[in-house]
């Protein structure tokens, strides 16, 4: 059994982490294969949407315990390669130019929050439960660190990785790792629901809009200025752009709206 499943729906790339029987944690092979369909991805020009899941009961529960054991005896430097895959890895899904929604039920602990943090929209049932505990195995969640906080921000971040407490979705929402919570029958509807607002929007104004935010973000206003207009700028008169203007300015559906 594959450990995870691809499905492309038109436009639409399914990512399904499979391994339901460990709530779908990762191993070192999770990592390159997840690596390698994020690097396929972005290199799709008909992609217009990510939808990462996972199998059974659980998002991701983090890392594999078998694997966590074998580590146990790896060198320094055995153990940073294993973190700097787990990092490419991150990288790599944090940087598509696409869309990226996470559809999250169950766990979703350590390094399963930092899959979480890269995603653009994360929807969450209502009985979800996040955690990063790594810190009550004497270790830390340094890898998926730069992920997870830009997200929750400072002082969520020093609670929740200095406790490595558990908490529930509506606390998740609160703190900006998720963006929505709905009763775990209407997960798959939201889902839809969101991808169908992605497929409104003019596919390369979407992923500037994404790059945008990765280049500016701690940057002063005036610093970005000549980055921002120029950009815009550029977008107006792209075809894509001159036909969403005109698309609304006839009061009809622009092309990219099938």
């Amino acid at each position: 059994m594959p450990s995870i499943l691809t499905e492309r729906d038109g436009p639409i790339l399914r990512i399904t982490l499979n391994r339901p029987e460990i709530r779908n944690a990762f191993d070192e092979e999770v990592i390159a294969s997840l690596t390698t369909i994020a690097s396929a991805a972005a290199q799709d020009q008909q992609l217009r949407a990510v939808v990462l899941a996972g199998s059974g009961k659980a998002f991701c529960a983090g890392a594999d315990v078998a694997w966590m054991a074998k580590a146990v005896a790896y060198t320094h430097q055995e153990n940073l390669s294993d973190a700097e895959d787990l990092a490419r890895m991150l990288e790599r899904l944090d940087a598509l130019p696409v869309p990226v929604i996470a559809r999250i039920q169950g766990a979703a602990l350590g390094g399963g929050v930092g899959l979480a943090a890269v995603c653009d929209i994360a929807i969450a049932a209502d009985d979800a439960v996040f955690a990063l505990s790594e810190v009550k195995l004497g270790i830390l969640p340094a890898v998926v660190a730069p992920y997870v906080l830009r997200k929750i921000g400072v002082s969520a971040a020093r609670e929740l990785f200095l406790s490595g407490r558990r908490f529930g979705a509506a606390r998740a929402k609160e703190i900006g790792l998720v963006h929505e919570v709905v009763p775990a029958a209407e997960l798959d509807a939201t889902v839809a629901s969101r991808v169908s607002e992605i497929l409104h929007a003019g596919p390369r104004g979407l992923a500037m809009a994404k790059a945008l935010i990765r280049e500016i973000t701690g940057a002063h206003p005036k610093d970005v200025i000549g980055l921002t207009t120029n950009t815009i700028a550029a977008q107006r008169v792209s075809e894509e752009g001159q036909e969403g203007l005109r698309a609304f300015l006839e009061k009809r559906k622009p092309s990219w709206i099938a």
